[in-house]
């Protein structure tokens, strides 16, 4: 996402002297993404952002796959997984390949005892349901249900929850999250034909400076680890960046939808895009409006892509008995499409309420332990009649 943003005190020049009030300089780090190339921020310190003073533990973390190679359409029930008090703890993944991990939580606590940072991969948490706030070092973002947080790998960052009933859908990406090619002009601005744009980010602010000295623990994943770090300083000391590389949030309630006279395909849904799968939002919105339509989609054969379809709310129209939290994986090799009976009864409505989030992968997933846990065991004989 190409904007510029800023928050606190910095130099009118970079790479120069920034002198404190009481007299030293503030450390200038450099946040940046595909070495000197990608998109980067500023930083300014209280103190060296380099300190480590222990590095207690490292633990394994890669989830355990169930199936390495899977050709069976799965119904895994979300809001069956068990909530549990820590963050990480809660986060389950259920689905994975070399590009991405999909997952679930049920966190009741806020992360507030350690700091974490995903040192590989890009984050999206999706809100299914809490409210709250998601603290990082290059400032705060309110968050509640319906908002999509994309998370750079690299930022250190805690959240807090308003809410003991939490329920996440998310995913890690080694790739970048950007909004659609299509959506911009050559330097980046969002189209007029876009379903959303600028206006609709959400963009840190209240920026923390803590100059405190001491022992604080940050948490950071790397290469399937977990490793205990211990900083000699508090990570949130950022008195001042600006740049184009920073968290931000943008609600599902605020992708505006298109549509047309025959059924629109997938892409037009498409909200954020990495080199290696798609993220499409699907909301309210008008049915289409040729006399002769069939609003459900038309069966389609997953030739290139898995498919996976997290639900959030209302009548998924395509599917019988979808319940909230539901994720239905179509996976590559069999064609798939709406459920018997749901062709038929499409036909004269003219409008939908349904709420999901879809990730489309180019390479096949895994799936794990923990979703096998949650698998129905029918799905995939659901199109026989």
């Amino acid at each position: 996402m190409p904007l510029y943003h800023k928050l606190g005190s910095f130099p009118q020049k970079r790479h120069t002297q920034f002198e404190k009030p009481n007299g030293g300089l503030y450390y200038e780090q450099l946040f940046g993404t595909e070495g000197f190339h990608g998109h980067s921020s500023l930083l300014y310190h209280v103190h060296r952002p380099t300190q480590v003073k222990e590095i207690l533990n490292s633990y394994s973390v890669e989830p355990k796959i169930a199936i390495g190679k899977n050709i069976k359409s799965l119904l895994l029930k979300g809001f069956e997984l068990k909530p549990e008090d820590d963050f990480l703890d809660s986060r389950k993944a259920m689905l994975v390949n070399k590009d991405c991990t999909i997952g679930l939580a049920a966190p009741k606590q806020s992360l507030r005892t350690y700091f974490y940072k995903n040192a590989d991969a890009d984050e999206m948490i999706f809100i299914h349901k809490g409210k709250g706030k998601l603290r990082t070092m290059m400032g705060n973002i309110p968050f509640k249900y319906g908002d999509y947080l994309i998370i750079p790998r690299g930022i250190i960052y805690q959240i807090d929850f308003d809410t003991l009933e939490n329920r996440l859908f998310y995913v890690e990406s080694f790739a970048p999250f950007y909004t659609p090619k299509r959506y911009k002009n050559e330097s980046g601005q969002h189209l007029e034909h876009s379903p959303f744009c600028e206006r609709d980010f959400i963009l840190p602010n209240e920026l923390e400076t803590h100059d405190e000295k001491g022992d604080f623990l940050i948490k950071i994943k790397k290469e399937g680890m977990m490793h205990e770090i211990v900083y000699a300083t508090h990570p949130f000391d950022v008195v001042g960046w600006d740049g184009y590389n920073f968290p931000y949030g943008f609600s599902i309630h605020n992708f505006e939808p298109i549509t047309g006279r025959v059924h629109q395909p997938p892409p037009v849904h498409q909200t954020f895009e990495t080199a290696t799968f798609v993220v499409c939002s699907f909301v309210p919105r008008l049915y289409d409006y040729h006399p002769k339509a069939i609003p459900a989609p038309y069966n389609h054969s997953n030739i290139d892509s898995d498919e996976v379809l997290y639900y959030v709310d209302g009548d998924f129209m395509s599917r019988n008995n979808i319940e909230q939290g539901h994720i239905t994986l179509h996976p590559k090799g069999i064609p798939h499409g709406p459920a018997p009976g749901a062709m038929e009864r499409s036909i004269g409505q003219t409008i939908t309420h349904e709420l999901a989030v879809m990730v489309d992968t180019f390479r096949p997933l895994m799936v794990t332990e923990e979703a096998m846990g949650l698998d129905d065991g029918q799905y995939y004989k659901s199109w026989v009649e």
